[in-house]
């Protein structure tokens, strides 16, 4: 590919990026809840993918350029390899402007899986 050639990538619709499963402790996860979730932390449990997605979410401004992120050890084809599977995965969403991709959490993600995981839910504390 060169340079000047421009790629759209494909926005996750919020339907695609948002998890829905209950706390573990809520009972047993559905078929599809656990297929889902497995996909997340899947995609996270790659050091290179982890670091890339802790730099998306604790840049400023809730987004960031793959042009500041790109610095994780690898090559820029690995690193866009990287960043498809966590889109792909619904933990990041993508959005092109101009000749760079811009990155951000998907929406309630990160919520969504520390309350998957949460043994005491905020209903079960009061």
């Amino acid at each position: 590919m060169s340079k000047s050639e421009v790629v759209e990538l494909p926005v996750l619709g919020p339907e695609a990026v948002v998890p829905c499963c209950p706390p573990i402790t809520a009972g047993e996860l559905s078929v599809p809840d656990a297929e889902r979730m497995a996909a997340m932390f899947k995609a996270l449990s790659d050091p290179v993918r982890l670091r890339l997605f802790s730099k998306v979410a604790s840049h400023p401004g809730g987004e960031a350029c793959v042009c500041d992120i790109q610095d994780v050890g690898v090559s820029q084809p690995t690193v866009s390899h990287h960043l498809k599977k966590l889109r792909e995965a619904g933990l990041l969403t993508s959005e092109r402007r101009g000749t760079w991709v811009y990155y951000q959490v998907a929406p309630s993600v990160v919520a969504a899986m520390s309350a998957m995981l949460d043994l005491h839910p905020a209903a079960a504390r009061t």
